[in-house]
């Protein structure tokens, strides 16, 4: 989750990396300019063909097999301007410096491939494991709960390894069909903790607790003793931990035409209805999970709004949202919803998958989770008010 207590871009260890791998990428480059400034000054007479002959293995180091071979390129470049320029040609100075430059590159792009490659294998070895535990995690959800025929997607960051804290689920009970969707603050294992402790109450609390709001606050309890467990971790580790929260958004689809909702500062869920989409906005917006010392007042009630046959219900993360092309526009999810034809509710999340594909060109910087559920006909016991507010 990235809307809130989000630091500023470039900030952070992250960012001090990038720039700093930024910066010996760079190194190979520089040291072939300063060449070319003291062979095109008096200072000639100086002896720089160690320094060119060092340009492809320090590219090596910190760029691919392209970048390396760039370098060797620009090396080679300014070996043959310069021994041009200063009429070197004939001398076993000039034929020793292009040998040691095509030794070293030949050698240096051969070790970026292989390293390449193997950091490849690895980091795709490392996705799939926390793809399977995220599944592990999160259940596929039944094609039928009761009135509703649901459909779960998951989507992992392409930006990294780390398993991501976004939750969902639904489960049918005598109160009628209730469903959560979820994001951690941060990732990796201790989102994965709270995550899990989240989804563990939801699933016991939703088949004995009437009251919607009492699951949550089921919910909330389980997050504070996961946060209260000492963790044998890194100190990065705790510190995440200790300033961790989730937005949760928790909704119930009863017989009646309408679904009630409790939302803990979670982006609100979106109903397509004959073509047109709203957002059904908490009246009083409440902090996530892990955030009660922020609650004031009463700690919130259930909210109700129409929900008819036909109706499209979806619940998301954030990282649908903040999706962002190359001009850094939004995806518009409303627009998307509008635009798709009419298909069964795994076709389509498919086809919002493939417009935040086409959106991002394939690079989502965040995990993304969308839960589906589509109310069919036939409902039983619709009181005159549940009409009326699906109206």
């Amino acid at each position: 989750m990235r809307s809130l207590l989000r630091s500023a871009p470039g900030t952070g260890a992250g960012g001090h990396s990038r720039l700093l791998v930024t910066l010996a990428q760079c190194v190979p480059f520089a040291i072939a300019l300063l060449v070319v400034a003291i062979e095109f000054s008096p200072a000639h007479i100086l002896y720089t063909g160690p320094l060119l002959t060092a340009t492809p293995a320090l590219a090596a180091v910190t760029m691919g097999p392209k970048g390396t071979i760039s370098a060797a390129a620009v090396a080679l470049a300014v070996s043959v301007s310069t021994a041009t320029y200063n009429e070197a040609w004939g001398s076993r100075q000039v034929y020793t410096n292009f040998l040691a430059i095509l030794l070293v590159s030949a050698a240096s792009v051969t070790t970026s491939a292989f390293m390449h490659a193997r950091r490849r294998t690895e980091l795709d070895q490392v996705r799939r494991i926390a793809v399977a535990a995220q599944r592990v995690l999160l259940r596929p959800v039944p094609a039928r709960l009761g009135p509703v025929r649901t459909a779960s997607m998951y989507l992992a960051a392409e930006s990294g390894a780390q398993i991501g804290g976004d939750l969902y689920e639904a489960v049918q009970t005598r109160y009628g069909v209730r469903m959560i969707i979820g994001d951690v603050r941060g990732k990796g294992l201790p989102a994965v903790r709270s995550a899990a402790a989240v989804l563990g109450a939801f699933r016991e609390a939703v088949h004995y607790e009437d009251d919607l709001v009492e699951v949550v606050a089921h919910c909330a309890a389980a997050l504070r003793r996961e946060s209260a467990m000492p963790r044998g971790i890194g100190r990065d580790d705790e510190e995440e931990r200790a300033e961790s929260f989730v937005t949760v958004l928790v909704a119930q689809v009863p017989d009646t035409l309408v679904v009630e909702l409790v939302n803990r500062g979670h982006p609100p869920p979106l109903v397509l209805r004959r073509g047109t989409v709203r957002a059904l906005t908490p009246a009083s917006p409440l902090p996530p999970l892990g955030l009660e010392d922020l609650i004031t007042g009463p700690p919130g009630e259930m909210e109700t709004y129409g929900f008819v046959p036909g109706d499209r219900l979806l619940l998301h993360t954030d990282g649908v949202l903040e999706a962002r092309n190359r001009d850094n526009d939004f995806f518009a999810l409303p627009e998307a919803m509008q635009a798709a034809p009419a298909c069964t509710p795994p076709e389509f999340l498919e086809h919002l998958h493939q417009g935040l594909i086409r959106h991002t060109q394939g690079r989502l910087a965040d995990d993304v989770a969308m839960l589906l559920a589509e109310r069919l006909g036939g409902a039983t016991g619709a009181t005159s008010a549940a009409r009326s507010a699906a109206r």
